[in-house]
């Protein structure tokens, strides 16, 4: 499990630990096993252009 986080500017996930991560328009998403869950809930929340980072969610960067 990982906490996962959004810039909401780009609207790329990130899990916590990612170096690419931003510090400022970054939101809490949750804590989820895998990071294609946090790309589904980013879109439920209305990041609809949500998509995984390439280097810390490789397997569901898709942009």
């Amino acid at each position: 499990m990982s906490f996962f986080y959004i810039n909401t500017v780009t609207h790329e996930v990130h899990k916590e630990d990612c170096s690419w991560k931003p510090y400022v328009n970054c939101a809490y998403l949750g804590i989820f096993d895998y990071p294609y869950q946090a790309v589904a809930d980013a879109k439920r929340k209305g990041y609809y252009n949500a998509d995984g980072c390439a280097y810390c969610c490789p397997q569901s960067h898709t942009k």
